[in-house]
């Protein structure tokens, strides 16, 4: 974990690990299928995300030869719902992914952010080696220990933060016992963040559409939703399109700005799904929960 968020800092914006080991580990272990999945939830967060195994079997011991492959299936159903769960939250987030992904071509950006990038002013962040942004939204929180049921977690100074699992709002600049069940990595979101949660898919190919817009409030905020045609280098040539988002805390504006851009295949007319995030709504992986407002847009 150290390592990625030294790459980042470094300058290097995309960094992943060969999820669940490049050699050995058996899907039947309890053991190896603890440690999977909570190396699955990290990676969930890493810029790359992808599992690597031995599908032939191949080990450091080479009396083993019997060990499946690494796939979710493979796994105990217990193990494999929550990798499930995991695998499904990268898609939901993808709009938001996809955005910060354009914000690292374009301005030099990146994904994977050492809480000091963010908190300069709070030193309490300084030497902190297992806790980073993922984009600007998400404090990325990963579980190492063996058979753990929290970890502590220090939210910076400065800004308030709502606990994304249950929607509850904790105030910044202390550090809290996060609750981390097998089935939950702590996360946390920044106040004043629109994070564009997309529905459920099978594939980037599909239109997230509708879209839910979850606002963390607690201050201002902005989000530029970036699109393109996701399979070609076209976006080189300004063929994307772009809408800002704008949170006014004082006046309990939401303001969605007019699109910039277009191209082939874009969504001329979409809706979006409003959630102002509080306890026990607008939280968690549910994107079918009911919104707030819904706005039919068309640029």
């Amino acid at each position: 974990i150290p390592d990625g968020i030294n790459f980042s800092l470094s300058g290097i914006p995309y960094w992943n690990t060969d999820t669940g080991g490049f050699f050995c580990g058996s899907a039947s272990d309890p053991k190896y299928a603890e440690l999977f999945m909570r190396w699955f939830q990290f990676s969930a967060f890493c810029p790359m995300f992808r599992v690597h195994g031995d599908a032939t079997g191949d080990c450091v011991e080479p009396t083993k030869h019997d060990r499946p492959g690494k796939e979710m299936w493979q796994f105990p159903p217990e193990t494999e719902k929550i990798l499930i769960d995991y695998d499904n939250l990268r898609y939901h987030l993808l709009p938001y992914i996809y955005s910060v992904a354009w914000k690292v071509t374009s301005q030099n950006d990146t994904m994977m952010r050492g809480l000091v990038m963010d908190f300069r002013n709070d030193p309490k962040v300084y030497d902190i080696p297992d806790q980073y942004l993922f984009g600007p939204a998400l404090m990325v929180n990963p579980v190492t220990q063996e058979g753990a049921q929290s970890r502590k977690v220090y939210l910076p100074a400065g800004t308030g933060w709502t606990d994304f699992w249950t929607g509850e709002a904790v105030p910044g600049g202390q550090t809290v016992e996060a609750a981390a069940p097998i089935q939950t990595l702590p996360l946390y979101v920044r106040a004043g963040s629109i994070l564009p949660y997309g529905p459920k898919v099978q594939s980037s190919a599909e239109a997230a559409d509708p879209l839910e817009l979850r606002v963390y409030r607690g201050a201002d905020g902005a989000f530029t939703l970036y699109e393109d045609e996701g399979d070609n280098y076209n976006y080189e040539k300004g063929v994307y399109a772009t809408i800002p988002f704008k949170w006014h805390e004082k006046a309990g504006v939401l303001t969605i700005g007019a699109r910039k851009g277009k191209f082939p295949g874009m969504l001329e007319k979409r809706t979006f799904r409003v959630v102002w995030v509080a306890p026990g709504h607008g939280a968690g992986l549910d994107s079918t929960q009911k919104a707030d407002a819904e706005v039919v847009y068309n640029g």
